[in-house]
């Protein structure tokens, strides 16, 4: 028996509003200019936003439409009495050598996952926690007189000794309210209309323990309580803590930047190796030396779940797969994507919106391949 417990944050978090804030500026940058090379980190507190890093493209940036757009989408108020800095430079000579001859724009360890416990092939754990903030999301929004933009919860989640969830044993939301507000009234609310409406019954049991807002009160929130800083919600954005990460964040990046699109790729192929079912679970590791196109190291994890042998599956993976970025890009990012879309709820295992890396077009091959070697 073992417990995995994962964490996911509201859009009105602070980590999560640079995050949005980064991508956001992505997008627009990518919108005048196909080619920009943008690394944008955004931070935030009280009535001060801070926009720094590296930004070379054909593009003229309204920061401040972007920050007005972000911000009162999610209730924040008295837009004009907020401080905006911004120090944005091209970026470095050095980087674009490699770059341009369609080498990595930094060296990194990237990481991709995969698990058959859950439809979107994803651990269990952050499917639950992102399905509640996107449900909490859903619910507040329209009654920001009643609760803030602000929250996260976390969900934890027993497996029996065959790695089978069984149930989830504690459930945790942290909501920000509006001052005053009932506590039986929030408290009934919040576990009727979303987490009885999320969490699959079988899996609620009388031993759950839930606990909402456990400190008594959640009334102080957003970036009046706590900075926020761009790239600080890593996990979140990935697999909950199921699999290892490398370190690096996504929001704010081009794709040019390994550590985002070879993060991509790496759930593109570990996803694909289990729905060709050959493994129940797969982690595919890459690795990258700046301005250097092929990858310095490829490593594939399947947890003693595999049929055949790892050896075998690096084989056809290499034989398949081109983790090279320009051939990277060209695979998983040959279409518009809205990057800003993916700063909050995940940026893999996502069902509600699509994404080329999520597809399964390779499994079959997979299958066929290992048919023949």
């Amino acid at each position: 028996m073992k417990i995995i417990t994962s964490e996911a944050v509201f859009k009105g978090h602070p980590d999560k509003i640079c995050d949005q804030l980064s991508d956001a500026i992505l997008d627009e940058c990518l919108k005048q200019d196909k080619k920009a090379r943008v690394a944008v980190e955004c931070l935030i507190k009280n009535k001060l936003i801070v926009i720094a890093g590296e930004i070379t493209a054909n593009a003229k940036i309204d920061y401040s439409k972007i920050v007005y757009d972000v911000l009162g989408n999610l209730g924040y108020e008295d837009l004009d009495d907020f401080e905006l800095i911004v120090e944005v430079s091209n970026q470095s000579p050095d980087i674009a050598l490699g770059v341009n001859k369609d080498g990595a724009g930094d060296q990194g360890i990237m990481y991709g996952y995969a698990s058959d416990e859950t439809n979107e092939l994803m651990p269990l754990p952050i499917v639950l926690a992102r399905n509640i903030a996107i449900r909490m999301d859903e619910l507040t929004k329209p009654i920001r007189d009643i609760f803030g933009a602000d929250g996260k919860c976390q969900v934890s989640v027993e497996y029996d000794d065959h790695d089978k969830p069984v149930k989830v044993t504690t459930i945790i939301v942290s909501q920000q309210t509006k001052p005053n507000l009932d506590r039986s009234f929030y408290t009934s609310f919040i576990t009727n209309e979303c987490i009885k409406k999320v969490i699959p019954s079988e899996l609620l049991k009388e031993d759950t323990v839930i606990l909402i807002n456990p400190t008594g009160e959640f009334v102080e929130g957003g970036s009046y309580a706590d900075s926020g800083l761009t790239g600080r919600k890593i996990i979140c954005d990935t697999y909950g803590g199921v699999g290892r990460h490398g370190g690096g964040a996504f929001s704010g990046k081009d794709c040019t930047k390994v550590d985002r699109l070879g993060a991509y790729y790496a759930r593109y192929v570990a996803k694909n190796i289990v729905a060709s079912g050959i493994a129940r679970k797969c982690e595919v590791q890459v690795a990258y030396a700046i301005g250097v196109a092929s990858p310095v190291a490829i490593n594939i994890d399947t947890f003693g779940t595999a049929m055949v042998s790892e050896e075998k599956i690096k084989k056809v993976v290499e034989q398949i797969f081109n983790f090279s970025p320009k051939q990277m890009k060209k695979e998983i990012l040959n279409e518009e994507v809205s990057f800003r879309d993916l700063a909050t709820y995940g940026h893999v295992g996502r069902s509600d919106i699509n994404v080329p890396w999520e597809r399964t077009n390779k499994a079959n091959l997979i299958n066929k391949i290992l048919c023949v070697i």
